[in-house]
């Protein structure tokens, strides 16, 4: 079988996608070949099949439409071919031209300077290698300075290069952490980019002021528009911005259609009310506790029990109450619990879930959800007027302390009562790393969350000093950036000390990453002594002082990046 060359500028054989037949007038007849033969090309869609069937087959399988068989009937095949295309091509109807976009917004922010726009373009292109075996060599990653660029280039009320906005918001498609603080540097202007770009709709929910509340005279009733005819995520937005600057307006925006939302709408639109919560919230939220949906009264319970006045807040406290005495008969005095021997309606409707999950007892799963919704201000006077720190002290009969404790750190989080968290933290230095009152290291960080930055860095640096790095990492991730003084010489101490114990570096892997991120720049100079491969000690892991060496090198390079790049955000000059 022969089969037909496609020479360069002829049609590749392949069905075709523009339209069919076309009118007679504008029907087109090829030429006579040097064989004789003739080529009719009005049979429209028909005939190109027929071309295209006898290409694939050969000619001398398929006598071309029209032709006849023979050493010619190849050439003629691309003959008809040609006429065809430009027959074809002359038919098309052009489409109707679609409205141009609105241009984009302006950006009244001032430019990046010169330096500081490359290096941002530095940081959007790093694609760092993997690593093989665990080892990452000296070099920074870039891409992981990039939070701390944008959050520096925001502080500073930068607007970004326009080139840049599709890198950036592709890095922040590919990374949630990256979002807040890339969908604000961006600007309005990603915005419009989003509404382009199916990609990027993220950001139309994920940026604060994505579908920011419109101003000027017609304000209310463009804000009305949008809420009632805007896509969800803008909606979401929308509410969102609004309960920033405008708590009561936002409420009464979404109690106007409440009744007619869908379940899981108004549990996202429900969520929005923790940023701002206030008391006057209370009469909605309470409302909300008849919602057909569980997750949506279960949102509205845990809201009110953020309320320490509330009524729901008082009910759970009359409740958990009961549950909770001190018996002076021991010696010392003890915590006893008596749990809840049933879920009744009025649990189950402030939020109390009544089927505890797999290998939880009933009674203890109702109990801890009383203890947790309870105002914290409710076990001084119940148990004899002690103080927190007292309260937390005490011993707990029947096996109930971590049931209580983890209830109650669960409550000084979502009080954000900084009294309790003390107490339930304890001392850095005490023996046990697990605390007085957490029951996990996970615990223990959302509990440091509650307090002051200055006072959350001494107590991780105390327990670093105490404990080591092995239990540290949740709790490092807690602290501000960059790292208080006194915390970033406990780090830098413990692993000094890690590798002076021979280990591999890997193991500190994740706290090693993060002082590159959080160090404070100026630290550097008192790294290079670090630098140095150290003596190995006979115990030691084969090679771990090289690996330490090129991790230490990798730090202080890192933290002198990390300060060039502050200076580049410094300067005034742009380009």
């Amino acid at each position: 079988m022969t089969r037909t060359p496609a020479p360069a500028g002829a049609p590749t054989p392949a069905r075709p996608t523009v339209p069919g037949p076309i009118t007679a007038s504008a029907t087109t007849t090829a030429q006579t070949d040097a064989t004789g033969a003739t080529q009719a090309s009005a049979s429209g869609a028909d005939g190109w099949e027929e071309l295209v069937t006898s290409a694939l087959l050969g000619t001398d399988r398929r006598t071309p439409p029209g032709g006849a068989s023979g050493p010619g009937a190849a050439a003629a095949l691309l003959d008809a071919a040609a006429a065809e295309t430009v027959r074809r091509r002359a038919g098309l109807r052009p489409a109707r031209a679609a409205p141009r976009p609105e241009p984009a917004p302006g950006d009244p922010r001032p430019p990046l300077p010169s330096a500081a726009a490359r290096r941002l373009t530095m940081l959007l292109t790093d694609r760092p290698g993997a690593a093989g075996g665990g080892r990452r060599g000296s070099a920074p990653d870039l891409m992981e300075l990039l939070p701390q660029w944008l959050a520096t280039a925001n502080a500073r009320g930068y607007a970004a290069p326009p080139h840049a906005l599709p890198a950036l918001l592709d890095a922040a498609r590919g990374r949630t952490d990256l979002r807040p603080a890339a969908l604000a540097f961006a600007g309005p202007r990603a915005l419009w980019l989003a509404r382009l770009n199916p990609d990027w709709r993220f950001a139309l929910r994920a940026a604060p002021g994505g579908a920011t509340a419109p101003a000027g005279s017609d304000a209310e009733e463009r804000v009305r528009r949008l809420w009632d005819e805007g896509l969800f995520a803008e909606r979401v937005t929308l509410l969102a911005s609004l309960r920033t600057r405008d708590p009561a307006g936002a409420r009464e925006l979404l109690t106007s259609t409440w009744a007619t939302e869908r379940a899981e709408d108004r549990l996202m639109f429900l969520d929005s009310l923790r940023t701002g919560l206030e008391p006057a919230d209370e009469p909605f939220l309470e409302r909300a506790l008849a919602d057909r949906s569980r997750n949506v009264r279960s949102t509205a319970a845990e809201l009110l029990s953020a309320l320490p006045g509330s009524a729901l807040a008082a009910r759970m406290a009359a409740r958990a109450a009961t549950c909770v005495s001190l018996d002076r008969a021991l010696v010392p005095p003890a915590i006893t619990v008596e749990a809840p021997h049933e879920c009744d309606a009025g649990m189950e409707r402030d939020g109390v879930v009544a089927h505890p999950p797999a290998g939880r007892g009933e009674r203890s799963w109702w109990f801890g959800q009383l203890a947790e919704a309870a105002p914290l201000g409710t076990w001084p006077a119940r148990l004899a007027g002690r103080t927190a720190e007292e309260i937390v002290a005490l011993p707990v009969s029947d096996g109930w302390q971590s049931e209580l404790h983890a209830a109650w750190c669960r409550a000084a989080v979502r009080q954000r009562d900084g009294v309790w968290a003390r107490a339930l933290l304890g001392a850095p230095t005490a023996p046990e790393a697990g605390g007085p009152g957490a029951v996990s290291l996970a615990e223990r960080a959302k509990l440091l969350g509650t307090l002051g930055a200055g006072e959350r860095a001494e107590w991780v640096a105390g327990f670093i000093a105490t404990h080591g790095l092995s239990e540290a990492f949740q709790l490092l991730g807690m602290c501000g950036v960059p790292w208080a003084a006194p915390l970033g010489r406990a780090v830098v101490d413990a692993l000094n000390i890690a590798r002076d114990a021979g280990s591999y570096p890997w193991s500190f892997s994740g706290v090693m990453g993060l002082a590159e991120r959080c160090l404070d720049p100026s630290e550097a100079g008192r790294l290079d002594g670090l630098l140095a491969v150290p003596d190995e000690p006979e115990d030691a892991s084969p090679g771990a002082g090289g690996y330490w060496a090129e991790a230490f090198q990798r730090l202080v390079t890192t933290l002198r990046l990390r300060a060039a790049m502050t200076e580049e955000l410094r300067t005034g000059q742009t380009g």
